[in-house]
């Protein structure tokens, strides 16, 4: 995850300069982000066990001892950009862009963690590429195969970074492709979550299918809105008659009439 970090405030710095945006601003809210994110990582981690943390209220602080939610600090990470957008002064949807490739190939890399250690570990499975813990330490079941959720995450993960990439520049109005990275990441991680190991809580559904409906229902409805706003009609040209210009409009007003 510290890995992870380094590398998404590295390509964040290195995406300002191209995007006309200071790289000491970008690196000076850094702070703002991590501590944001991780905060609202272990929040929604502890709402989603309250049943653990509410007969020990003590190990809520025990960050070591893992307990981090992804969508957490995406929505921790939020409040810290905005925070940071006030105190720079700079604009809060264009510094998201800037921010959505690093954020999705620094969460790439944090699941290679997740790889390691078992957590995120994945429904039982008979297919070949099962993974099995054996490490009494692990947080996965011992000598079970499991899917390797988060291995189906990183390459996910890299498929969207792919695809911000070569959009970086091109989708506008600002704040666009960070809709984008929120939008792509949440289907694939809807689907994803179903070989996860989880408890459901409505019906069959995970607490990441719901946060993951309810953002890429958001995120895309957000996209269609401002593309729709940004597109202005054109203005008609006026009918030329010999010496006289008719308004396309007016026209149709005495044509109605």
């Amino acid at each position: 995850m510290f890995l992870g970090i380094i590398v998404a405030t590295w390509l964040s710095m290195r995406l300002a300069k191209e995007g006309g945006m200071s790289a000491e601003v970008v690196f000076g809210s850094a702070f703002w982000l991590v501590l944001f994110g991780l905060l609202g990582a272990r929040l929604v981690h502890v709402l989603d066990n309250l049943d653990v943390y509410g007969d020990d209220p003590g190990r809520i602080l025990a960050f070591w001892k893992g307990g981090l939610s992804w969508y957490g600090a995406l929505l921790g990470g939020l409040l810290g950009g905005f925070i940071a957008a006030r105190v720079h002064k700079i604009s809060l949807a264009r510094f998201a862009d800037i921010l959505a490739p690093a954020i999705i190939l620094g969460l790439s890399i944090g699941r290679i963690g997740c790889t390691i250690n078992g957590d995120a570990y994945g429904t039982p499975t008979g297919l070949p590429w099962g993974l099995v813990y054996t490490h009494p330490d692990a947080y996965a079941d011992l000598n079970v195969a499991g899917h390797p959720a988060a291995v189906y995450e990183i390459i996910w993960n890299l498929m969207v970074f792919g695809i911000l990439w070569r959009l970086k520049g091109r989708i506008r109005p600002d704040g666009s492709l960070f809709l984008a990275m929120v939008a792509m990441y949440s289907f694939g991680r809807f689907f994803i979550s179903w070989v996860r190991e989880e408890p459901a809580v409505l019906g069959p559904l995970h607490q990441a299918h719901i946060i993951s409906l309810v953002l890429f229902v958001g995120a895309v409805a957000l996209l269609a809105y401002w593309r729709v706003g940004w597109v202005r009609p054109e203005t008609p040209e006026p009918i030329s008659s010999g010496n006289e210009s008719i308004d396309v409009n007016e026209q149709e007003q005495n044509q109605e009439y």
